[in-house]
């Protein structure tokens, strides 16, 4: 495969997606090769290893062959391996380079929007230990790849198709960075079972006593567990998912007030309302009003 990058420009289109690409590439760098070479691309994304850089977007870096080092203000210089992916975050400073001896082929990618904020910065992914050890995973080659051949056909709505297809990969590296920690915290398995359930019964009355025995964990080490793992209590993550919900079927659904308060495990329509608009600082009668009018 013959070097390739480039970078797109957006339109009001793209920013209203809400996730959208910045850029991509692939190089192989031979061993002993200059590394970066800065040539074509945009000053703003120059790398010096001695300065190092900041950028204003998040980026997919994954390492397919070689190894290198990699540092950033939120870690240490950690030696990255083939298989290693590992991602930049904007305002963060950073530096990386391949190893002399060995070279590397690396692919990347750059993207923004809100909605990339809002992945990037949840429980998902974490800047302070921005490495997925992905492997020499075929299908995230695959799609990698994909977006490349994308980009450099440009053909129509080849922006939206290639979010769609960098979504699709964060997934990936989601899931396997869920099987990796699971193997090294079997907490973080009975959590991830417990997520699941609730996810399937948050339209019901919950006893998470209940739920913390069929995991089976005390309640007192599944409340620290899931806290730890998630960043809110139970309760508050059920409440979050009920709300959650709550919104989608006040804006998909013609369902009145009350059903929609039944339908989402709230035992009270008066309830219901209270936490609603707590949360989202309007009632749902008028969210539902600002947003079918939009």
């Amino acid at each position: 495969m013959n070097n390739y990058f480039k970078y797109l420009n957006i339109s009001d289109t793209e920013e209203k997606w809400g996730f959208y690409i910045t850029t991509v590439g692939y190089s192989r760098v031979d061993a002993n090769q200059r590394y970066p070479n800065n040539k074509d691309h945009p000053q703003s994304h120059y790398l010096d290893w001695n300065k190092g850089r900041i950028l204003n977007g998040y980026y997919i870096i994954f390492i397919s062959r070689g190894q290198g080092v990699f540092e950033s203000a939120q870690t240490h210089a950690v030696t990255i391996s083939e298989g290693t992916c590992f991602f930049l975050y904007p305002g963060v400073w950073h530096r990386y380079k391949p190893d002399p001896e060995s070279g590397w082929e690396e692919y990347w990618i750059g993207f923004k929007g809100y909605y990339a904020d809002k992945l990037m910065n949840n429980v998902f992914f974490n800047a302070s230990n921005p490495f997925i050890k992905a492997g020499l995973n075929r299908e995230l080659l695959f799609l990698l790849q994909k977006v490349l051949e994308t980009v450099s056909t440009s053909a129509a709505g080849y922006h939206q198709v290639t979010a769609g297809v960098t979504l699709q990969i964060l997934g990936l590296l989601n899931a396997t960075s869920v099987k990796e920690d699971q193997l090294n915290d079997p907490a973080k398995k009975l959590i991830s079972k417990a997520l699941f359930i609730l996810q399937e019964t948050f339209d019901t009355r919950v006893n998470m006593e209940k739920l913390a025995k069929e995991l089976p964990m005390s309640y007192s080490s599944f409340r620290k567990a899931f806290k730890r793992n998630t960043g809110v209590s139970p309760n508050q993550y059920l409440l979050d998912l009920r709300l959650n919900k709550a919104k989608d079927l006040l804006t998909s659904t013609a369902l009145n007030i009350n059903e929609v308060a039944n339908q989402t495990g709230f035992e009270s329509l008066y309830y219901f309302s209270k936490l609603f608009k707590k949360k989202n600082k309007v009632s749902p009668k008028s969210f539902r009003s600002l947003n079918s009018a939009k």
